[in-house]
């Protein structure tokens, strides 16, 4: 993992004094062309209609799924298509009763799905993963009808599940046998489905890089139309457990792919991110991690086209147990009540998915300014760092048809010269027209 930068402790007395930051309209290095943020790029999340047979332990419902989803004005949704389930005995390929839930979550059209491709097969030997030419023809032909079926969906099928996390335990899942496995899905899907993207990766948490850059090396990326990778941060040191360092590992990512590639806009998926709640050991509160998946929906704005789609993990807890992490990721409850997530997704989406242009900046150390423009107007957005951090800013002047309110907090704006919290909770800030925003900000006392 990559360390986030360690800021002079001397740095801080900036913030004693009293600075300014002035928000004009210069293109970013990054600017996007005329496509509004909502159109090049898919925010989704993970959903388990695809696990668990016709009923699944995990609650999924695919009505009230699809409610959500259209509620937060997401995109995309991601979910696992089982060879094991798609494949029944006698070799009958299809969606069938098992899949039924995940048939009728692709069926309602939140967007192009994000589907993967996984699993080894009850049936099949040396199947999980494919190590012979038999399994993998096998997973091909599965992978093939399933292309098929969902081709006019143009769905976006993914390669496995966090291939390297299960290297760890089986030495059979090293990159030698994902290769194998992609070079021959790869031409069989794209027959079937030539508009639906193939991607590589899903990649879990790699120290080092190691996995990560031995499948760099390989060229295997050269017939994929783009790489996936997961990024979590929950078990780190609990002042680490923020966007500012998935965001960070991220970029970094982005380097490697880049200098592997020689093209620093090859498409790249971030197709897991997420913050438990409850009370394990490695759960963060559930503002904080609402706070930090506003953050970095506000932050994808600025990232250049390399960047293709966010999918939280995931929609709703997956079980009620507050000791348990993985009953823990959801952004709505278990019983389906919403968490301070569903208000800070929604709103921070809203706020930035018509954005043309952007660019991301630190005014003054531990602060984020994100600053945009979507045609008509210029908008702002501002939050601290770290939830140890606080600090507070004012808009400088008195600025006409400016509205100036926190993520999901009710109540009139601050008056212009009026000084106002800045913490984790991002800060919104709209102006109609080709304005000049004046702010200053200052450590809070």
């Amino acid at each position: 993992m990559t360390e986030p930068n360690r800021r002079d402790p001397r740095s801080l007395r900036w913030l004693l004094a009293t600075l300014v930051v002035t928000i004009g309209l210069a293109a970013s290095a990054n600017a996007q062309n005329a496509q509004p943020l909502g159109q090049r790029l898919l925010l989704g999340v993970g959903t388990h209609q695809g696990l668990g047979g016709s009923i699944g332990g995990r609650g999924y419902v695919p009505a009230t799924a699809v409610k959500q989803m259209k509620e937060l004005g997401l995109t995309s949704f991601r979910d696992d298509l089982p060879w094991s389930d798609f494949e029944l005995p006698g070799r009958q390929l299809g969606f069938n009763p098992l899949l039924g839930r995940l048939d009728a979550q692709i069926k309602a059209d939140i967007g192009p799905p994000m589907i993967i491709l996984a699993f080894g097969h009850h049936l099949v030997p040396n199947s999980n993963p494919p190590t012979t030419d038999e399994a993998r023809q096998r997973f091909v032909s599965y992978a093939t009808a399933a292309a098929q079926s969902l081709a006019a969906r143009r769905p976006i099928f993914e390669l496995w599940n966090e291939y390297n996390i299960a290297a760890r335990s089986n030495p059979d899942f090293n990159v030698e046998n994902y290769v194998a496995l992609a070079r021959v899905v790869q031409p069989a899907v794209k027959h079937a489905a030539p508009s639906s993207p193939f991607v590589v990766g899903a990649l879990g948490d790699d120290h080092g890089w190691k996995w990560t850059d031995a499948l760099l090396q390989t060229g295997v990326l050269s017939i994929a139309d783009g790489i996936s990778i997961h990024i979590y941060n929950f078990c780190m040191n609990p002042a680490m457990r923020t966007s500012a360092e998935a965001i960070e590992r991220l970029e970094a990512f982005h380097q490697r792919v880049a200098r592997a590639t020689n093209n620093p806009n090859y498409p790249i998926y971030l197709t897991e991110t997420g913050w438990p709640n409850g009370n394990a050991k490695c759960s963060v509160s559930e503002q904080l991690a609402a706070d930090n998946m506003a953050q970095m929906i506000l932050w994808s704005s600025t990232a250049g086209p390399w960047l293709k789609g966010i999918w939280v993990y995931e929609l709703k807890d997956s079980g009620t147990k507050p000791t348990e992490l993985e009953n823990n990721f959801g952004i709505y409850h278990f019983d389906n009540s919403p968490k301070p997530a569903v208000c800070s997704i929604r709103e921070s989406w809203a706020f930035i998915r018509t954005s043309l242009k952007a660019e991301k900046t630190r005014p003054v150390p531990g602060v984020v300014l994100v600053r945009s423009q979507d045609g008509p107007g210029t908008k702002a957005a501002l939050w601290s760092e770290s939830p140890t951090k606080r600090f507070e800013v004012r808009l400088k002047g008195a600025e006409p048809n400016v509205e100036v309110s926190h993520v999901c907090q009710q109540g009139a704006g601050p008056a212009p010269g009026a000084w106002t919290e800045l913490s984790t909770t991002p800060l919104l800030v709209t102006a109609k027209g080709q304005a000049a925003l004046d702010f200053e900000i200052r450590a809070a006392n």
